[in-house]
């Protein structure tokens, strides 16, 4: 109970979580929701929905999501003018997490990844999403692009065919 009332406590007004080892909001919100899942919470609950509706109100024109390293300079979600692999697949599972499988959302989150593939069957990603100390400097983990897009399809399904 107490872990619970410091991650709420912990919400932004905006209604996501700061990440730490990937950027940023899209990254930490995608954890707590995981988690708060696993653990049984309402996923009714309004701090729930305000993450949920959050990250639909962050996806961009091209059905994928986005997200600057700046985000963690300026203390509020920094879009980039492009989606991201890595973090498309963060917001889908945080979704996904929210009860959110069916929606239109996540079924644009799905066809980027679909349409982004690469003829290897990978994503390619120039972007830097993960955090080495925020505000000094970011990572380029190389396999962020290949697993997080990989994971977020099984989810998907998986949660589909419950």
């Amino acid at each position: 109970k107490k872990a619970i009332q410091f991650i709420y406590k912990a919400q932004t007004s905006f209604g996501a979580w700061e990440g730490r080892w990937g950027v940023n909001y899209l990254y930490g919100t995608w954890c707590v929701l995981q988690g708060l899942a696993a653990m049984g919470e309402d996923l009714q609950d309004p701090k729930i929905q305000k993450a949920r509706v959050w990250f639909l109100k962050t996806q961009l024109h091209d059905g994928g999501w986005g997200e600057s390293c700046l985000s963690y300079s300026q203390k509020q979600f920094v879009p980039l003018s492009a989606s991201v692999p890595s973090q498309t697949a963060w917001a889908m599972m945080g979704l996904i997490a929210a009860g959110e499988v069916e929606s239109n959302a996540v079924s644009k989150g799905v066809e980027f990844l679909l349409h982004r593939q690469n003829s290897h069957g990978c994503w390619d990603e120039k972007e830097y999403t993960g955090t080495g100390f925020p505000g000094h400097f970011y990572i380029r983990y190389h396999g962020y692009r290949h697993y997080f897009p990989l994971l977020a399809l099984g989810k998907f399904q998986k949660a589909l065919n419950k």
